[in-house]
């Protein structure tokens, strides 16, 4: 998707007064059939449970309009998803889905206009990103605030990772999703207890200590992870913001929008272009970034419906080495390796497995460094052997320290378990994947072996 729409931009660039311009149109209606047929194969059913918004999102919705929102998109509930958008008609390649106008974005300029700026500004190591997330948990309850719709939208907890309770993150014994939250909310603490309640007992005018507790502290750090943006403004500067309704849209590995943040400045507004056709009374989708499953989980609460390239297994592997010289020995020789689940591969023959080549070249290395070829020897395939019955064991035992799968209670959970769970349903799927391909390889490798004993 990414490479036909970059042909897009370059044609677009070329222009119609071209010497090849019949054949750069020729070219351009070439990839837009093509990008078609690719997102045919990357559908994300959710059934929508309203297609209207309900009372809040139309009031925000008219409210952006008013000042000047442009969509051709409907916010509607979708089962197991909650809020998104859908077309209200067809849109092609190109059709701007939405356009936000800069004067109800979200970003520090609010700040720099606050009372808190000034005193938000002497302390050390304040980021503007810190200072809007401080002003945001004040501005939620400011009754005369002119994002007070917006705030009225948002819900009274956000159901990200960083709310897992002592359940959902026992649950996740065995993976690194376990350590990576924990280390995330012991972050965050350390952070709101550098601030408060120093800021409270120093400025209780500007920090009433009542909005400004560890519960709220922790929503607003759940707002501005699940709903920023990175826009990059006139000045060239790149700034985090919240911007009120494109943040319904939901995240896909296979988003209609992909190139956006952006702010034009013809219109003061940053726009929302389609990367690929939505028909109408479909979910248009955003892409929040090429990020982990794990990642999402923790920052923005879900995991994506459709495959995720971005899932990776990281190995880190000490194998001993003998490419030192005869009187010092073998040497450690540490890597680092990331492995996918095996679907992803379409090499799952001899010497390739759906696995990394990297990983398997310095695993081979390590056993013998002369090995350059991969022609079909008796040696190499000795090695090839024991290389995928190590890799499988490894991965077996990964699966292993998972658990039973079959004891995990999926009817009875409350909603972080049942996330937790789902998550680690994903890692044994990716472990599972590696043990089978390497399982089929190592029958490959016996079955080319069996002809030379023959």
């Amino acid at each position: 998707m990414e490479a036909l729409n970059s042909i897009l931009t370059a044609i677009a660039k070329l222009g119609g007064e071209h010497s090849a311009a019949t054949a750069l149109q020729e070219l351009r209606v070439a990839t837009v059939n093509l990008i078609s047929e690719v997102a045919k194969n990357f559908k994300e059913e959710r059934k929508v449970v309203t297609v209207s918004s309900c009372e809040q999102e139309k009031c925000l919705q008219q409210w952006g309009e008013d000042e000047g929102v442009k969509s051709q998109l409907e916010i509607s509930y979708f089962e197991g998803a909650g809020r998104g958008a859908v077309a209200r008609q067809d849109m092609r390649i190109g059709d701007i889905a939405m356009e936000i106008p800069l004067s109800i974005v979200i970003s520090e300029n609010l700040v720099h206009a606050s009372q808190m700026h000034s005193i938000l500004g002497e302390v050390e190591g304040m980021s503007a990103e810190t200072m809007l997330l401080l002003w945001s948990m004040k501005e939620k309850h400011n009754p005369d605030s002119k994002f007070k719709l917006y705030f009225d939208t948002l819900p009274e907890k956000f159901k990200t990772g960083l709310s897992f309770g002592i359940e959902a993150i026992m649950s996740l014994d065995g993976t690194l999703l376990l350590e990576e939250i924990v280390q995330a909310k012991e972050h965050l603490r350390t952070q709101y207890d550098e601030l408060f309640p120093a800021l409270c007992n120093d400025h209780l005018d500007v920090f009433p200590p009542e909005l400004y507790t560890w519960e709220q502290f922790l929503w607003a750090c759940e707002l501005w992870y699940s709903n920023s943006m990175k826009i990059m403004f006139n000045d060239g500067k790149l700034r985090t913001c919240l911007v009120p309704i494109a943040g319904f849209l939901n995240h896909s590995s296979c988003p209609h929008i992909v190139h956006y943040g952006k702010v034009d400045f013809t219109t003061n507004s940053i726009k929302f272009p389609l990367s690929r056709p939505c028909n109408a009374g479909e979910q248009c989708f955003l892409g929040y970034g090429n990020f982990s499953s794990s990642h999402l989980l923790t920052f923005y609460g879900f995991l994506p419906q459709l495959d995720n390239y971005y899932d990776v297994i990281p190995l880190d592997i000490d194998v001993e080495s003998n490419e030192g010289f005869a009187d010092t020995g073998p040497t450690s020789d540490w890597t680092s390796h990331m492995i996918r689940g095996t679907w992803f591969s379409k090499n799952l023959g001899i010497f390739r497995y759906g696995l990394p080549p990297s990983l398997l070249d310095h695993m081979r290395r390590s056993r013998n460094p002369f090995l350059q070829t991969f022609n079909l020897t008796p040696e190499k395939l000795e090695i090839e052997l024991e290389i995928l019955r190590d890799l499988c064991s490894m991965f077996q035992d990964m699966t292993d320290a998972l658990g039973d799968a079959q004891l995990d209670d999926r009817e009875t959970t409350s909603w972080d378990t049942k996330l937790a769970l789902d998550f680690k349903y994903l890692q044994r799927r990716i472990f599972y994947s590696v043990v089978a391909s390497c399982q089929a390889g190592c029958e490959l490798v016996e079955s080319e072996l069996q002809r030379y004993r023959l």
